[in-house]
């Protein structure tokens, strides 16, 4: 038998802590009347990571007739807020799924009914409508187009669960990041080779750029940044999980996208499957899990599909942080402004999880800055180096920007 790994991050909608003694209890699809696992967050809002049954890895390598994931259903419970039903999630074998859940006090306005999400097939596995082919370079010729002056990486974005044209369908507010896992975890295996994960990461943030520089709905009418349809955009589901190998490559890689030489715009870089649909001028996802497991690095891929011209650029400007990162490493011995905004934050975030410990902002990277770095980077799931490296910092800064801006606002 093999095995996956399912954690959480519960926090409170109202003001992004964390949720203690959050009630969960998981339930295999297979077998509805039997509970498999229950257990209680704890001060970070998370629990210990439970081990559920997965179908062998190898399903998830070539395109099979067996299903490489196991399924189950989680319901969360917390008193004062609204309980969730999910059904749905994914467990792959080897992989740690993480369930990212912001739960909605109850009061008079919200009486707490009960959520429910149910998460769909895999695209790789369901049956979803093909990309509608466009050019991957958009004319921006009439004067009256909204179009950044630059490529930005948004704050947030607003998802339109559905095609363009279903007005009934619900608009999501989703932080850039997050909305990047979700699309990479919906639409490749998290147990892919690493560079096959960045090079569809990359495509994705850059297709999804593409839609924010050249406004391409909003020049249409409509009141939202993308699509959750699979022909027109990507697929992007509600409530669903995220896998670590995953998040950790979109935390490295979330301010790259895809350039030709001569063009501002980040290019609309189009894929499909490659099993139940062909797409030549396109990335397949399996042909690009197939040069991964050679060896291929992600330039490499992309290159193979996109043609040589194709470079990896880097937007220099990333909305809703309060400072960019300094350009080399804060480690043990470092000082300055960086230091001291760094130190500032992680107080800021110590109020909101008290295991970081309280230190002096003073502009000095010493051991007690060190420590608080690494009990930081364990409850956000980082290497513990104590290094406030790039992923760190903007984890900081991300984590600092929710907990802060809730309190001002109350």
């Amino acid at each position: 038998m093999e095995y996956g790994k399912l954690n959480f991050q519960i926090t409170s909608s109202n003001t992004n802590r964390p949720l203690e003694d959050v009630n969960i209890r998981i339930v295999n699809e297979n077998e509805p009347t039997t509970t498999v696992a229950q257990t209680k967050t704890n001060a970070d809002g998370q629990i210990e990571d439970i081990e559920l049954e997965a179908p062998p890895v190898e399903y998830s390598m070539e395109p099979s007739a067996n299903k490489p994931y196991s399924e189950y259903t989680l319901y969360i419970d917390a008193p004062g807020y609204e309980s969730v039903e999910i059904g749905g999630a994914e467990i792959f074998s080897g992989e740690t799924a993480i369930q990212n859940l912001s739960l909605l006090p109850i009061s008079e306005n919200n009486p707490g009914s009960a959520e429910l999400f149910v998460i769909p097939d895999h695209t790789l596995w369901g049956d979803y409508p093909p990309k509608i082919a466009e050019d991957e370079i958009k004319p921006i010729d009439n004067r009256d187009e909204i179009v950044l002056s630059r490529v930005v990486i948004p704050e947030y974005i607003v998802v339109h669960d559905g095609p363009p044209n279903d007005s009934n369908a619900t608009n999501y507010y989703v932080k850039y990041k997050d909305y990047i896992k979700n699309v990479a975890s919906s639409e490749i295996y998290s147990t892919w080779p690493e560079a096959t994960i960045q090079a569809n990461v990359l495509a994705i943030q850059s297709f999804t750029l593409n839609r924010v520089y050249t406004e391409w709905y909003r020049n249409k009418g409509y009141n939202f940044t993308i699509t959750s349809s699979t022909a027109y955009d990507h697929k992007w589901i509600p409530g669903r999980n995220v896998f670590e190998s995953i998040s950790s490559v979109v935390d490295e890689l979330f301010s790259n996208y895809l350039s030709r030489p001569n063009v501002t715009q980040p290019i609309l870089t189009q894929y499909c499957d490659g099993k139940n649909v062909s797409c030549p001028d396109w990335m397949s996802q399996w042909g690009s899990k197939a040069l991964g497991s050679q060896g291929f690095r992600a330039i490499e891929i992309l290159r193979n599909y996109y043609g040589d011209s194709i470079f990896i650029n880097e937007a220099t400007e990333i909305s809703g942080i309060p400072s960019s990162y300094p350009g080399s490493p804060l480690r043990n011995g470092s000082s300055g402004d960086k230091v001291r905004q760094m130190q500032r934050q992680l107080n800021v975030i110590s109020n909101a999880y008290p295991r970081i410990p309280k230190i002096a902002e003073d502009g000095v990277f010493g051991t007690q800055t060190e420590n608080a770095v690494k009990i930081f980077q364990q409850i956000f799931g980082l290497d513990q180096d104590g290094v406030v490296g790039f992923n760190t910092w903007y984890k900081i800064s991300e984590i600092y920007v929710a907990v802060s801006r809730i309190a001002e606002l109350s």
